[in-house]
């Protein structure tokens, strides 16, 4: 899995981020050429720790600093008596400042530089110092057949500060990029690294602030925080004295003819995850499903949104939309919650109906989108969502004057007061059907909790992404349900019950 160290700084940067550090650490009297050598010597530092046996190196170096670290980290690996070419894409003779620099240093180190072309054998290990973090359009020829022979040549691939073709503003792949299996990347974390396409393309990640003045790093603006073992809000713990009428009644609403199990996955969530009391209101027809399953819910068989407007006076959270449909059934539990004044989880069908503008989402809500429902929440394709997911996040956030889960390979959560929230945890065993029901009881069990909307929503993102981990590791066949346990597990780890 990608990003397994987690001794990883919690700030996450755009590019130019970066490089506004970048310029102000050379401003306060760091060279960038001193800057260059430590990103160097950290890359080959890497390299040997990742291949402690390896003795050949091969450099694809581009044009811009990005191609002065590979030339670098070439005259280093030369010194330590490995056997080194560089294959440059283009004319070195283009290159400027300290890139020029780092060139001339391994020229004057008698480094076998040759141009690259699509016949040129790559050897032992291949470094990609072809594009850094400047890139924006599309990955042009010669770079495009570059990477295509980086990632058909089966050897390993490090690459320096972000793999060749990934966007670091975004994690989008901009047209071709390198899989690589280690990226090394300096002075602040870019975004890019950790959503959207990356986790295909980053492997094994290291940083290093190459000893960057903390003030100035403490000074810098920020996109997004990644969620941290060590940064996570927390739920209070409970005195001896508690009972349940102190966490919340979460009721759920959901669960159209055929669709009971989404519905029963979110109320066994919401009870596991800690509310005092859990309601459902489901079809008739699951009501018996439902006692079985969970004979601690209590469970309203509903056949209008008439039978919900007592219980709506007694409950503190809602979540709607697992399994909910969009019949009139659906539509009308729907518009029923959508006029009650209590904080709400919408997901899934509830959604879909809130993006055809059926019903408007009430105030203290969490929206719970996947890439698909949140295209059509923005009248967007699920590509365009997905190219920029950073964006989309806050544009759902600032639509709808909600806190917004943008679910996917590195979560989002986004806030109307423009904070961003990132959890790069999970497993690809977690592609399977019901992982959202759980999710959005979860998130309702933390509200009922006492918990703030974008508090509960990061909480319970980064605890449903760890019980995926965790379960994943048996495998393909990954349930729902097999997460439950797991989620309650790390919830006692992290805000301990009692002290």
């Amino acid at each position: 899995m990608p990003h397994t160290k987690d001794d990883l700084p919690d700030a996450l940067y755009s590019a130019a981020q970066v490089r506004g550090l970048d310029a102000s650490l050379i401003a306060a009297g760091t060279p960038g050429f001193e800057l260059m050598q430590r990103a160097a010597r950290v890359t080959w530092r890497a390299l040997v720790r990742q291949w402690p046996s390896a003795s050949e190196l091969s450099v694809l170096a581009g044009h811009g600093n990005n191609a002065g670290d590979g030339y670098l980290v070439a005259v280093l690996a030369q010194r330590a008596g490995w056997s080194v070419r560089v294959l440059a894409v283009g004319d070195p003779q283009r290159l400027q400042g300290d890139a020029a620099l780092a060139h001339a240093e391994a020229v004057s180190e008698n480094i076998l530089i040759e141009p690259w072309t699509a016949q040129a054998e790559l050897r032992g290990i291949v470094l990609d110092a072809l594009l850094g973090t400047g890139l924006t359009g599309e990955v042009r020829v010669p770079y495009a057949d570059a990477i295509a022979a980086i990632n058909a040549c089966g050897l390993p691939v490090a690459a320096v500060d972000i793999p060749s073709g990934l966007c670091a503003d975004t994690g989008r792949v901009l047209g071709a990029a390198v899989q690589a299996d280690l990226t090394v990347t300096f002075i602040g974390l870019k975004l890019g690294l950790f959503t959207g396409d990356a986790a295909d393309v980053v492997g094994d990640l290291v940083f290093n602030d190459l000893h960057a003045d903390p003030q100035l790093v403490e000074a810098a603006s920020v996109s997004a925080r990644r969620l941290t073992t060590g940064n996570l809000p927390r739920l209070a713990p409970r005195t001896p004295t508690s009972h349940k009428g102190k966490f919340g009644h979460v009721l759920l609403i959901g669960g159209d003819r055929g669709l009971g199990g989404a519905i029963l996955l979110s109320a066994q969530s919401a009870l596991r995850s800690g509310a005092g009391m859990v309601s459902v209101a489901t079809r008739s027809e699951h009501v018996g499903a439902a006692l079985a399953r969970i004979p601690e819910a209590m469970v309203l068989g509903t056949s209008s949104a008439n039978q919900l407007m007592e219980l709506l006076q007694k409950v503190s959270v809602l979540v709607v939309g697992p399994g909910l449909g969009q019949a009139s059934w659906g539509r009308s539990l729907l518009s029923a919650a959508a006029n009650a004044p209590l904080p709400q989880v919408w997901d899934a069908d509830a959604l879909n109906m809130l993006a055809e503008e059926r019903v408007n989402l009430p105030k203290d809500c969490v929206i719970t989108p996947h890439p698909g429902e949140a295209a059509r929440l923005l009248g967007i394709s699920t590509a365009q969502v997905q190219a920029d997911r950073p964006a989309a996040a806050h544009a759902l956030s600032k639509k709808y004057t909600t806190v917004v889960v943008l679910k996917g390979a590195g979560s989002l959560i986004a806030s109307p007061d423009g904070r961003l929230a990132l959890c790069h945890q999970g497993h690809p065993a977690m592609a399977t059907a019901g992982l959202g029901d759980v999710l959005a009881g979860l998130v309702g069990a933390l509200l009922a909790q006492g918990m703030p909307a974008f508090d509960a929503a990061c909480l319970a993102v980064w605890l449903h992404a760890n019980a995926g981990e965790q379960q994943g590791k048996n495998g393909r066949g990954l349930a729902a349900s097999d997460l439950i346990p797991a989620i309650r597990q790390l919830l006692e780890e992290q805000a301990p019950c009692l002290k």
